[in-house]
């Protein structure tokens, strides 16, 4: 399984790639992005079969990837890791095309709940 993980975070990425190995998906291709920017430079390279997506980034933020990326793609599961957690927010990520929205700070065990439908 191929997942595109952008965040403008080096340290948070690797925070999430050792937290999804612990969640039980040490299966996964992980491909990273710095913004939403650099994350569709990869997309033409790389076809993943979910996006991880940081909300807040420099130069393009994820929602604006987002949309772009649903322009061209409606399929491919889309999933905010973000500290955006109000309700007008998740529904803004909703209306978007986003999957679902998952909180930081996130354990091992919440990303298993939350992603197992997207990463199994």
């Amino acid at each position: 399984m191929k997942v595109l993980l952008v965040d403008d975070s080096r340290a948070m990425r690797m925070v999430l790639k050792t937290s999804l190995r612990k969640a039980g998906f040490s299966h996964l291709e992980v491909v990273e992005a710095e913004n939403g920017q650099d994350a569709e430079e990869k997309l033409g390279n790389f076809e993943p079969d979910v996006i991880l997506s940081d909300w807040n980034m420099p130069v393009m933020d994820g929602l604006q990837f987002l949309r772009a990326f649903r322009t061209r793609d409606q399929l491919t599961p889309f999933v905010f890791i973000t500290t955006e957690q109000t309700q007008s927010k998740r529904r803004e990520a909703v209306e978007a095309g986003a999957n679902k929205v998952v909180g930081k700070p996130f354990t091992p065990e919440k990303l298993a709940r939350e992603l197992s439908e997207f990463l199994e």
